[in-house]
Formats: structure tokens, C-alpha cells, sequence
């Protein structure tokens, strides 16, 4: 029995694994063992419930959102708000893997067969029907109205080939899943590494706060009138969470060093901040890929790093030459958190006196949250050691704290228990309701103009610390989409603030460590620098040797931030609200007339 549970697990994992289309709804494993022989005792499931986990996708970046100035590997959004998404350049990407679905339904259509302690049985149902929710949550973030299979169906059975049903049946559907989950995951594992009740509480926390505020902001639905129902029951989930007692902001007074050894360190065990992590260890030979968060592909945007407050609790925003603070500059007086997500001036890799020089050509403002800066901890591609959030208590937190705020219910000791226990982790200043409302960030108030009410300035400044806190963990994508905020999509992200060509010192020691020029006979400007500097430091043009342009220039062509020419020769326009959207792939509506096209794709 118990190499025939490890051959199902390795089964599962494989399909889990394969790209497919709609045959896997109703494709059986392709073993000898039918559901007769399996599906019989909670151990059976307990084995099979084990390869779902594959479906986990733990993000460590924000690609595709605002938080991104310049992606080299070319993302979606850039495609889409260039105009060159469609059905036909959209590929399977986000419709591909109806596996993930068979793989619970099929579970959940056999589980009748077990017999045994009900409790655990309704357990691993309960994990069936968490990973089914999760499934249909990113469904309906992407697709908005999907066809909602309950079952994995036989090859004759005609509703394998129906048309989208309405995002409120799906959604509805989502809800039961995971109030069952809840009701009957167990609440202790004995490791929060498996999926737990509070996991399902935290799902259901992140997904109701989407659903709320995507109703509410998107009237092209006609849903605004049920948001305040989501709202509610963010609020509850989150509430158990907190009544619980089990879980706490992580800090041993050590501030921004409690936030970095969240996203770096080699084991979460014991942390009670982590609702379900990911444990990656070189003895298990399980391996994450973080490195290559750092000057890779992308660098992160100025407008998240002008997010992040004054050490007062000021906006830097309100600094008068904000805007022409140079890349060292910028750092000076920052919230903490900030040197922890972007590779600050005098970051080493090495933890000794060789120094990180970030690159201009992608912003310069370098991805350093969940970089493994102990060496040890990389040792290669794909040979990453440094343990993963999945849910953690921060998340929840901030969504108890926007769901009051647009209920209408906060009040000051709900932005104490949430909001203001992060600025305490790393010695922040409290945010007080009270001059929020009466003050309201002007640059914030623009960047969301669709924010009103007598809770205006506390929401704000409640969606800043939401982007601060959990900048790179792949949730602003899906916030700017829920809050029908797509024209930050639209707008061109820029880089550092270049004060003029020629050298330029990145690391803080007042000695220049790279050189932007206008091309490369432009050498003029390095004349003032000793032979051995000139011969040291980076060069990066705007200009190739034949006059090309290069993917940088300057905003004001020899001063100015960091821009990039891809959008400026390609103006970024978001279509409201059919790029809140995506296209089904056309190989799929042709395959399946019934799928049809919805907001202008």
C-alpha cells in the first residue's frame, strides 16, 4: 500500500505538472489503478491530497504591475498597453491548466468510497475543494465569467464543452468551497507548512477583499450593490485569524532585520507570522530560484520607491526637490523597509567590502527582497535555500484594515492593531486616522481618483502601507486590477534621477562607480577622473557606436530619471475596462465554440 500511495502522489505531481487543455477534465490517470482500489481510507487521501500542493505558485517578484520600471524578458501588460495582445498572442497562458481542476474533481467525484474516522475525511475534502477555490479565484481574477466544473467528467459528457457562466455563479461557488474548508480543515497540522484551517481562513480573507473591491470599483458588472457582503466576510475570516491567538507580526526588536529574515532566511519554522510557508532545504533537495531577483530582468519603479515615507512618517513626496534627488540621496531618512526591498548604496552580495553596483539600463533601483544574502544559501540556478511565505499574518492584517475602511467601520484601534504593527516592526511612526482623513496625500489621492468618502485619506494611506509592506510578493498586480486603478498601468515607469551625463557614484562613498554617456566616443565628460577610474567604471550609453539608440535615455536627454525607449516609441494606452481582462486563447474558442469573447476581446 504504501508504494502504491507514492506511485499515485508521483501521478498527480506529473499531471500537475504537464501543460494541458480541456481533455485532462475528464482524462483518468494513466495507471492501473482504478478509483475502486483507491480513495478508500483517509490514508488514501491524505496521499492523494499530497500532490496537490504542486499547485502552489509562490511569487517573488511583481512583474506585469507598476511596481516594475523595466522588464527585459517582456511582460504581458507591456504587450497589452503597447496593443499587441489579443486572442491570437495571448497563448494558453492562464487557460492551460485545467489539470490543476481535474485533479481535485477527481478526487472529490471518488471520495464517497472512504470509510473511516469522518473528521479526516472531511479534512482532506476540505483541502480538495481549498485548492479548487484557489484554482477559481485566479480564474475569475483573469477571466471574470468561466465555465465552473464540479466533477471530472466522462468523455461523453456534453457539458465538457459549455459556454462561460456568470462570474457571481462562479464566485458563489468559490464562497461554498471555501466556508467548507474552513469549517473542516483541521486546525493544527503539527507544521505550517501543510494547508491548515487557518490557511482556508486566509485564502478566503485575500479572496473576498478582491471580489468586494472589484464589485464595488468596476460598475461594468453591475455587482456594486453585493460588495459590502464580501467586505463583511474579509472582516470575519480575518477576525478568526487574529482571535486566534496563533499568530503575531514577527519582531525581536532588531526592526528592518525581523522584515529581511521574513523573505531570506533558511527556515520560517516557528515564526508565528507564517499562516503556511514553503520549506526549501538542500537536504530535501527542494530548491527556489531567488537569486535572480536581483539586477536580472527588471529593476523596480520609481513610483514604489517614492511610496515609501520619511523616517518622521512625512510622504517623500512632500520633500520640495524630491524629484531631483539623486540615487544615493533618495535612500537617506527612508522608512526601513525600503534598503530591504531594493539593493540600497553599499549593499554587498558577498557580505564584505565588494559592493553591489546596480544598472541604470533597467532603472537602477534593483530588486533586493527575498535575495539569500547569506552565500551559502545560493548555490546556483535553481539551487536557492531560503524558506517561502505563502500566507503570513501582514497580509491579513492589511486586508482587515481596508475592508473596515470601506465598510465605514474603521476606527482608530483597528489601524492600531493592524496598519501601525507593521510601522512598529521596523520603528515607523503611527498612522493616526484622524489627520490622514483631514490631510489626504495629494500625490496618492491622484494616483487613485476614484477614492472618496469621509475615509479617504486613512484608505490611502492604508493602500501605500499595502504596497509597501508587501511590495515584490505578487499581490499588486492583482490590487491596481481590483481597485480599478489600470491608468497606473498606462503610466511610463521610471528609473533613478540622473543629475547629468557622465560619472556617477551608486554606492555612497563619494567615488564614481559608473559612467552614462551619450555614446561611446563621449569620453570628454571622464576627463577629470584618474587613469585607473576611468579604466574601472561601468560605461552605459544611451547611443550605441552607430548611433542607435540604446533601451534607456534620460527624461530631459542629458539630466533627468531614467526612461525607457520601448515606451516612448510605443505610448502605453490601457482600455478601460476591457484590459482588466484577458482574452481566451483562440485555439480554445475554436475548439469550444461556446467560449465566447467578453469586453471588447
Amino acid at each position: 500500500m504504501k508504494n502504491l500511495r507514492l506511485f499515485i502522489s508521483l501521478i498527480i505531481l506529473g499531471c500537475a505538472a504537464a501543460s494541458c487543455n480541456k481533455d485532462y477534465l475528464q482524462r483518468l490517470p494513466q495507471t492501473k489503478i482504478t478509483p475502486d482500489a483507491f480513495f478508500n481510507s483517509p490514508q488514501d487521501l491524505e496521499t492523494y491530497t499530497n500532490g496537490l500542493y504542486s499547485q502552489f505558485v509562490i511569487k517573488s517578484d511583481d512583474i506585469n504591475s507598476d511596481n516594475i520600471s523595466s522588464f527585459s524578458g517582456g511582460g504581458e501588460m507591456d504587450l497589452m498597453v503597447e496593443n499587441g495582445l489579443s486572442s491570437t498572442t495571448v497563448g494558453n497562458t492562464g487557460w492551460d491548466n485545467w489539470n490543476q481542476l481535474r485533479s481535485a474533481n477527481f478526487m472529490l467525484d471518488n471520495v464517497y468510497k472512504a470509510k473511516g474516522d469522518q473528521v479526516a475525511i472531511n479534512h482532506f475534502i476540505g483541502i480538495a475543494r481549498f485548492f479548487r477555490a484557489q484554482f477559481y479565484a485566479d480564474k475569475v481574477a483573469r477571466f471574470s465569467d468561466v465555465p465552473w466544473y464540479s466533477s471530472a467528467m466522462s468523455n461523453i459528457d456534453s457539458t465538457l464543452y459549455k459556454g462561460r457562466d456568470p462570474r457571481a455563479m462562479v464566485v458563489d461557488s468559490i464562497m461554498a468551497d471555501l466556508q467548507f474548508a474552513v469549517d473542516n480543515i483541521k486546525a493544527d497540522e503539527g507544521t505550517r507548512t501543510r494547508v491548515t484551517q487557518w490557511s482556508a481562513l486566509a485564502l478566503m480573507a485575500r479572496f473576498t477583499l478582491f471580489e468586494g473591491t472589484f464589485r464595488k470599483y468596476h460598475d461594468e458588472l453591475n455587482l456594486q450593490a453585493s460588495a459590502g457582503t464580501f467586505f463583511q466576510k474579509t472582516a470575519w475570516a480575518c477576525e478568526q485569524l487574529m482571535a486566534s491567538g496563533k499568530f503575531k507580526i514577527f519582531t525581536t526588536g532588531k526592526g528592518a532585520q525581523d522584515y529581511r529574515f521574513l523573505f531570506s532566511s533558511p527556515t520560517l519554522s516557528g515564526n508565528a507570522e507564517m499562516i503556511q510557508w514553503a520549506d526549501y532545504q538542500q537536504s530535501l533537495g527542494i530548491a527556489n530560484n531567488t537569486h535572480v531577483v536581483l539586477g536580472w530582468e527588471w529593476s523596480l519603479s520609481q513610483s514604489l520607491v517614492y511610496s515609501y515615507l520619511m523616517t518622521d512618517g512625512t510622504p517623500f513626496t512632500s520633500l520640495p526637490n524630491y524629484k531631483n534627488l539623486d540615487y544615493t540621496h533618495t535612500f537617506n531618512n527612508r522608512d526601513p523597509r525600503l534598503a530591504e526591498t531594493v539593493a540600497y548604496p553599499g549593499f554587498s552580495t558577498t557580505q564584505d567590502k565588494s559592493l553591489y553596483i546596480a544598472k541604470p539600463n533597467l532603472g537602477a533601483y534593483d530588486q533586493l527582497k527575498y535575495y539569500p544574502r547569506d552565500p551559502a544559501q545560493r548555490q546556483g540556478w535553481y539551487a536557492d535555500y531560503s524558506a517561502l511565505p505563502i500566507f503570513r499574518y501582514a497580509e491579513v492584517l492589511l486586508n482587515y484594515a481596508e475592508a473596515k475602511a470601506e465598510l465605514g467601520t474603521l476606527a482608530q484601534s483597528d489601524i492600531d492593531n493592524t496598519i501601525n504593527l507593521l510601522r512598529d516592526r521596523v520603528g515607523m511612526p503611527h498612522l493616526n486616522q484622524g489627520t490622514a482623513n483631514a490631510m489626504p496625500d495629494p500625490v496618492l489621492a491622484a494616483a487613485y481618483p476614484n477614492v472618496t468618502g469621509a475615509n479617504k485619506g486613512a484608505l490611502l494611506e492604508i493602500r501605500r502601507e499595502r504596497r509597501v509592506e508587501l511590495a515584490c510578493e505578487g499581490l499588486r498586480f492583482n490590487d491596481v486590477n481590483r481597485w480599478k486603478a489600470g491608468m497606473r498601468f498606462q503610466d511610463s515607469q521610471q528609473g533613478m534621477y540622473v543629475a547629468a551625463l557622465g560619472p556617477i557614484d551608486m554606492t555612497g562613498d563619494n567615488v564614481p562607480d559608473i559612467a552614462i554617456l551619450a555614446s561611446p566616443s563621449d569620453t570628454a565628460v571622464l576627463a577629470g577622473l584618474t587613469p585607473d577610474m576611468r579604466a574601472n567604471i561601468s560605461r552605459f550609453y544611451l547611443k550605441d557606436k552607430d548611433g542607435k539608440d540604446n533601451n534607456f535615455y534620460l527624461e530631459n536627454g542629458t539630466n533627468g530619471h531614467i526612461m525607457f525607449t520601448r515606451d516612448r516609441d510605443s505610448k502605453r494606452v490601457f482600455i478601460e475596462p476591457q484590459y482588466y481582462y484577458r482574452p481566451i486563447p483562440l485555439a480554445q474558442t475554436v475548439l469550444n465554440p461556446q467560449l465566447k469573447q467578453i469586453f471588447g476581446w
